[in-house]
């Protein structure tokens, strides 16, 4: 058996867990400077407000209606995302992470010990009462299928009429939940198969099921089309994955709050961006060879393309190390500068990417003798800055002048506090 663990409406609720006065009002989430909407509420659903419209749009409305629009709080999702997934693997023999706000649980051989419905609720419960999060299980015989109970349990919480729980454990229960889901609502049924699959007359998950493998073959894709037939079916053609291999690539970039012209302030945001990159290589113990800096200029300024310019430099050693990747990261920057250029974006993306300290040329350096000393440096950047709060230590060049807001950072007027990662926004209580 599998099981899925979804937050419901995860942005906004993380925005709620902290502002109680909140619930029960329409919110929504916005995009970087505030643009558009990424992110609502149920209450906001119910006034037909629909995702990625511009938010000024329908600013007014909304706040005749009641709504509270939030700026996006990346730190505050993160380490409620982290919470959650952090307790899901205490209660699952395995779990994988498919998202920021939902995970696949191995359930298998828990049938011998547990009624799987009391157990997913007393895990419902359990995260409501130690991240405030809402969540909504499904249990089933598959990934798919769990999908499948998780959307129903959710549309029934929604609705009044469910506990947030929907166990799928015999062929009966299995055909009366999907035929009542929409072939496109199913686990990788993307728009184009939905509308060849609507043309045919197949519009409910059981339809679909009910089709035969060599069709599935030949218009869903081949293999990957009689999988999906035959996990509807309650055969399981995945298994949870639990990630233990080192990711590819990192990439940091946002855009920028207003247009940026100057140099020095362009070079601030680069550094911002390496400097974060470096913590996130510490953090998952890996290490970059290669890194690439990009720009980008507006689309609807008026101007003839080319839009973006990147610059690529191999390092001469894999590193974390965040003095290193922003000096690197502004000499990729110095090559593909171009004066009187209006700026709207940049990033950095560190590719090559393996475990620190594997790299087997790293001796042969002579700045393999500073590893030692500079990685008790890096040790000391972490943990000031995870004891005062993300950017209390900063490299010089992502200092912004001394009295003045930092001209890169994104626009972020209604961000609520950082709740549970800086101690100056902490809640106070007071007797």
């Amino acid at each position: 058996m599998f099981g899925l663990v979804d937050a419901n409406n995860f942005y906004a609720s993380c925005e709620r867990v902290f502002r109680p006065a909140l619930e029960g009002r329409p919110v929504v989430v916005l995009s970087n400077n505030d643009g558009c909407v990424v992110a609502r509420s149920q209450e906001a659903k119910v006034l037909g407000l629909k995702m990625g419209v511009p938010y000024f749009q329908v600013r007014e409305q909304f706040e005749r209606q009641g709504g509270v629009a939030c700026s996006s709080n990346y730190e505050l999702y993160g380490d409620l995302s982290r919470r959650l997934m952090w307790y899901l693997q205490q209660v699952a023999p395995a779990v994988e992470v498919y998202s920021v706000d939902e995970a696949f649980l191995d359930l298998h051989g828990m049938t011998r010990h547990f009624n799987l419905a009391n157990w997913a609720g007393d895990v419902r419960g359990a995260v409501r009462q130690r991240t405030g999060l809402p969540v909504c299980v499904g249990v089933a015989p598959t990934k798919t299928l769990a999908k499948v109970a998780n959307r129903l349990a959710k549309k029934e919480a929604i609705a009044g009429s469910g506990s947030g729980v929907l166990v799928l454990e015999d062929d009966a229960q299995r055909r009366e939940a999907l035929a009542r889901v929409a072939v496109e609502d199913v686990w990788g049924v993307g728009r184009q198969s939905a509308s060849k699959l609507y043309a045919v007359g197949i519009r409910t998950a059981a339809q679909l099921a009910g089709v035969g493998d060599a069709w599935a073959r030949k218009n869903l894709g081949g293999v990957v089309g009689a999988r999906l037939l035959h996990e509807l079916r309650g055969i399981s053609c995945s298994r949870v994955t639990v990630e233990d291999e080192a990711r590819k690539s990192l990439c940091c970039s946002r855009s920028f709050g207003k247009v940026l012209t100057e140099f020095e302030d362009v070079v601030g945001a680069v550094a911002t961006h390496a400097a974060r990159a470096s913590e996130k290589l510490r953090d998952q113990n890996l290490a970059a060879q290669l890194l690439t800096v990009f720009v980008e200029t507006s689309r609807f300024a008026g101007t003839p393309p080319p839009y973006s310019y990147s610059s690529q430099l191999t390092l001469t050693m894999a590193t974390d190390d965040t003095l290193t990747l922003t000096r690197a990261a502004r000499r990729g920057l110095e090559r593909i500068w171009r004066p009187g250029l209006r700026y709207v974006k940049a990033g950095v993306l560190l590719d090559g990417l393996e475990r620190a300290g594997s790299g087997p040329q790293a001796m042969l350096f002579e700045e393999a003798k500073r590893i030692p000393e500079r990685a008790k440096l890096m040790a000391a950047l972490d943990a000031l800055n995870g004891r005062y709060g993300a950017g209390a230590v900063k490299v010089g060049a992502a200092v912004a002048a001394p009295g003045k807001p930092e001209p890169w950072a994104m626009k972020r007027d209604a961000k609520s506090p950082a709740f549970t990662t800086k101690w100056v926004e902490l809640w106070g209580v007071k007797c």
